[in-house]
């Protein structure tokens, strides 16, 4: 005790040392009058707190600032709320700023999506970027903008939006969150990718086109010891509501990262979609046992679409290795095995959880691996029959139309629709404690979410960006999206010099590759890449 009284008159204990003066007055008070009791108790409890502080040995700032250092922790806690409301410009927010957030929230709910006055951008500062429009503008055509996704081998071709729900799976997200998605997937007609998680019970609640995304676990489709099971993929690809198949190789935000769902987080409704025992660790291993090279690659994909009875089958990927997309694609000449679509993932994508160096350094962005995949198609001859799908931060009309112009047919979007959804960017989602009720497996926190309302809100978010899309397109002089170019946009890349994106990237001329390009990106890539492995040829 007279160490405590000792430490209690130095500045560091200040806190600590004026509640215990507190708590002594507040005592005789409280015995004078019965008034003065509540106050006591607080000052009593944080007495408690304060001594319990200078006794602990985990953590060094309570024993230093007994009582003071709780203030701090709760100051962390709320820092990004400060910032995000108060100490952010609308311009300078990440990973989406206030306008893009704002942009997404009114044309979900239907609201006024103008701007007054002008830009706040500085259109003279390094990457900005414009469309360049057109003297002779078109009048826009209002249409839903739809692609048709399917090779020659596939006999039940999917005619698919421009702009589609990208992969979130059930138990990332609540089970509301999912039913309010692809209900409004449905009203909208676009597609819904379910993400590896599998095809659930509220997916098919509620009627809206699904994309089965089909990953490393099997999902689904698993056999007892977690290998495919070609009887039940074929038997959950069958339902009419699965339209196109998708294998994840790799994911933007975390690519060559596998996980681990917890025994205790498995409940009986993840159990039954995932196709796992309830209660028991759910391991997604970071590649597949189906297949090891490419090669064996293009066969499961010829096995997964004969299973699926002629539906489009594809790939989704975030680039890394180059000479492993080469490879992958030498083995499709090789075999005549053609996927149907390919969906590159930009590392700029988000997630639900991922380690810090894997959504910040591992994974090519998004235009530079969209780019590389368009033009080994080009380069190669089969970009006619390949469908390209593009992920990575996508929610305005510019995105779809800059993404559009440089190689894709088509585009998804995640955080988009989770903001059409309601979600206010808290980054809470590996938590549990989602303030909106959109990832969390919490059933008094998804109650927020109302099916009904959210769906009507994706599905204006979806039809409100796709007119905008339209306008953007007409300006351009142009009717559909898919006759933008890359010449269609410039990038400030200094003070005095502007250049169009045919300018900053080279693109390659049809079948370059098979004749034997020079280009840099591709001459040594082409020659490392083996069909009959993932590993380069240098390395052997």
């Amino acid at each position: 005790m007279p160490q405590i009284l000792r430490l209690a008159f130095t500045r560091r204990y200040g806190t600590y040392a004026a509640v215990l003066v507190a708590t002594f007055v507040l005592f005789v008070l409280s015995l004078w009058h019965g008034a003065f009791l509540p106050a006591f108790l607080v000052a009593l409890a944080l007495s408690a707190l304060g001594t319990y502080d200078l006794r602990q040995t985990h953590h060094s700032l309570r024993r230093n600032y007994p009582i003071a250092a709780h203030i701090r922790y709760l100051l962390e806690e709320i820092r990004p709320e400060i910032r995000q409301y108060f100490l952010e410009s609308d311009t300078d927010g990440m990973p989406f700023n206030r306008n893009a957030r704002s942009l997404v929230y009114q044309r979900a709910k239907g609201q006024l999506d103008k701007r007054p006055f002008g830009t706040e951008l500085d259109v003279y500062s390094s990457s900005f970027e414009w469309l360049n429009h057109s003297v002779a503008p078109k009048e826009p055509v209002i249409e839903p903008f739809r692609i048709t996704i399917g090779g020659p081998d596939c006999t039940q071709p999917y005619s698919s939006s421009v702009f589609n729900i990208s992969a979130m799976s059930f138990g990332a997200l609540s089970a509301n969150a999912i039913r309010a998605l692809n209900r409004g997937a449905r009203m909208g007609g676009f597609a819904h990718d379910t993400g590896e998680g599998g095809f659930s019970p509220y997916h098919k609640a509620e009627g809206g086109d699904i994309i089965w995304e089909i990953g490393s676990g099997y999902f689904g489709c698993r056999d007892e010891t977690g290998h495919f099971s070609p009887e039940r993929f074929a038997k959950q690809a069958a339902e009419p509501q699965v339209r196109m198949l998708e294998i994840k190789l790799s994911q933007g935000a975390k690519p060559g990262h596998g996980g681990v769902l917890p025994g205790a987080k498995v409940s009986a409704e993840i159990a039954l979609t995932r196709g796992v025992p309830e209660g028991v660790d759910c391991i997604s291993p970071p590649s597949h046992s189906a297949f090891s090279t490419p090669l064996e690659m293009m066969r499961f994909v010829g096995q997964l679409r004969g299973l699926g009875q002629g539906k489009p089958v594809g790939f989704k990927l975030c680039l890394g290795h180059p000479w492993e997309f080469l490879a992958i694609a030498k083995a499709m000449l090789e075999t005549g095995i053609y996927p149907d679509f390919i969906v590159i993932d930009g590392s700029e994508g988000g997630t639900g959880a991922a380690p810090l160096e894997f959504v910040d350094h591992i994974g090519m962005p998004l235009r530079e691996g969209l780019m590389f995949v368009h033009n080994t198609l080009v380069g190669l001859n089969i970009r006619e029959r390949i469908k390209l799908g593009a992920s990575g931060k996508i929610t305005a009309a510019f995105d779809l139309a800059r993404t559009l112009a440089i190689g894709a047919d088509w585009c998804n979007a995640a955080r988009g629709f989770m903001f059409a959804l309601g979600c206010v960017q808290s980054q809470s989602c590996h938590t549990d404690r989602c303030p909106t009720g959109v990832a969390t497996q919490d059933a008094i926190r998804q109650r927020a979410l109302v099916v009904p309302d959210k769906a009507e809100r994706v599905f204006h978010f979806h039809r409100s960006t796709v007119k905008a899309l339209a306008e953007v397109v007409a300006a351009a002089g142009l009717e559909h999206p898919s006759e933008l170019q890359p010449w269609h946009f410039s990038k400030r890349l200094g003070a005095a010099r502007v250049q169009t994106l045919d300018q900053i990237y080279r693109f390659l001329a049809p079948g370059e590759l098979l004749a034997g390009t020079d280009d840099p990106i591709f001459k040594d890539a082409w020659r490392m890449a083996r069909p009959d492995s993932f590993q380069p040829a240098m390395a052997t």
